[in-house]
């Protein structure tokens, strides 16, 4: 089991990633969205938010509006740090119910042309 400051690292890795897809496949496939990452081994969630100009760095305090956000990630420590790494494909991670993604249909369409 990875540790939180692990899963930040990640997760502040995922930022960077998200921060080099071209800005025309931003443009075209964001919408703005609140994100949040619920790390199920360790009990704890990170928040974000996603807009045209990236993925705003993820905290573990929440929205100061107290709504849901709108994607909502569940995922375990490890899984957390071997999608980021790239070891583990997001595809087959949700087919195996290793990621669980709660998000509209059109979210997840336009997340997958993204991730």
């Amino acid at each position: 089991m990875a540790s939180v400051e692990e899963c930040r690292v990640a997760l502040a890795k995922l930022v960077t990633q998200f921060d080099e897809i071209d800005e025309e496949s931003r443009a075209k496939h964001v919408v703005e969205r609140t994100v949040s990452c619920r790390v199920s081994d360790l009990g704890v969630t990170f928040y974000g938010r996603l807009h045209h100009g990236g993925l705003d760095p993820f905290t573990e305090q929440a929205p100061p509006d107290g709504r849901p956000a709108e994607v909502k990630l569940t995922i375990a420590s490890d899984d957390l740090l071997a999608l980021t790494d790239g070891e583990l494909d997001l595809a087959r991670a949700l087919l195996g119910g290793r990621v669980k993604i709660d998000a509209s249909f059109g979210d997840l369409l336009r997340l997958r042309r993204l991730l």
